[in-house]
């Protein structure tokens, strides 16, 4: 099978590696060319120096996989592809776009006879040698058409992927994995926060952590990847206390709201976040004079 990969990032690139020593044939198109001619050299992948010289490589029905930041970047090409593609081919959008636009953008699609598939994909920069975790969303046969490429791209041929529903049910699904994830890295950061404040037990917390990896309720990938930076270092002390926020956080909490369903945990996960950016606290200096206001309570200075 032959695809073409437009977006050739650490995630996309990683994909077109997997995918070609996978036996997928790839042509590759990136809007800097150094990684294109680092893939032709390193991996044979077909280079392509523009994406409609990407789509001319490829064999009827064409297919062609989007791996760009969410927004106008995405928006953009697909604007541009349009054009330039035929009924019965298919496009693909692998990143994390909010799911009312892939609705929106698979209608459109589809008004021109193109086949739209959703991708929700995870795995970040260990896809490559542990596979990818795939939510699919799109028609069955556009599936079945992609489905060498899923496989290939999956832990296993029947694990790590699954058509999860139409048009946008891929995206979404990933939306919610990703609030998930927030809930989740926001109790592994405070319990082991809690752990360091006990000073008493000088409590060792690279061990306890790989204590946890083995039998434990709460082990998970997370858990691993915590306990391989806390063996090096537990103070931490050159990291910056800034966690960022992506698009799917918001979205997922948004998305609660509409449905009026209580998702505390993922809320709060995404409100500590906005708190770890707020570099200038005004918020909390307004707190520290109402305090004083009423209480005359002690003002720490900067």
């Amino acid at each position: 099978m032959k695809i073409a990969l437009i977006g050739l990032g650490k995630m996309g690139a990683n994909m077109a590696r997997r995918l070609l020593r996978g036996g997928i044939e790839v042509v590759g198109y990136n809007r800097s060319p150094a990684i294109v001619a680092e893939l032709a050299r390193e991996e044979g992948m077909a280079p392509a120096d523009s994406y409609n010289a990407a789509i001319q490589q490829l064999p009827s029905p064409r297919v062609v996989w989007l791996m760009l930041p969410s927004g106008e970047p995405t928006e953009q090409m697909i604007k541009n592809l349009t054009p330039l593609l035929s009924e019965g081919d298919i496009v693909v959008e692998g990143g994390n776009s909010n799911y009312h636009d892939t609705q929106r953008r698979g209608a459109t699609l589809a008004q021109h006879g193109i086949r739209f598939v959703d991708a929700g994909t995870s795995g970040g920069v260990w896809g490559l040698d542990n596979g990818y975790c795939l939510m699919v969303g799109g028609d069955k046969e556009a599936i079945a058409t992609i489905e060498p490429v899923l496989k290939t791209l999956s832990p296993t041929e029947n694990r790590g992927w699954a058509h999860v529903g139409p048009v946008g049910a891929g995206h979404f699904t990933k939306m919610i994995h990703n609030g998930i994830e927030y809930g989740m890295m926001q109790a592994y950061a405070e319990g082991f926060a809690l752990l360091r404040g006990k000073t008493e037990f000088d409590l060792d917390l690279g061990k306890i952590a790989e204590l946890w990896r083995h039998g434990s309720v709460v082990r998970s990938w997370l858990l691993d990847l915590t306990a391989d930076f806390l063996a090096e270092d537990q103070a931490l002390a050159d990291i910056a206390p800034f966690v960022a926020d992506s698009g799917e956080g918001r979205w997922t909490v948004a998305e609660a709201i509409d449905q009026g369903c209580a998702a505390p945990v993922l809320s709060l996960a995404l409100q500590m976040r906005f708190a770890s950016q707020d570099s200038e606290g005004y918020g909390n200096r307004m707190l520290a004079m109402m305090r004083n206001a009423f209480g005359g309570h002690f003002v720490k200075g900067d």
